[in-house]
């Protein structure tokens, strides 16, 4: 087992971290969010879960 003992608490820690930079970031826009957003729009185990955000 890695770092992480399950999915989730590596989302977790991303999500964090993404909150974290955003708040640093003083609202500016993402850098490269169309990539970033289509890399992860990819990944199958995470795919429906990013669609149901995406869209609310």
């Amino acid at each position: 087992m890695g770092a992480f003992p399950n999915q989730n608490s590596l989302l977790k820690l991303l999500y964090l971290r993404v909150t974290e930079l955003y708040q640093k970031w003083g609202g500016r826009p993402v850098a490269n969010w169309a990539m970033v957003r289509n890399q992860l729009a990819m990944d199958d185990s995470i795919h429906d879960r990013f669609l149901k955000f995406e869209n609310s």
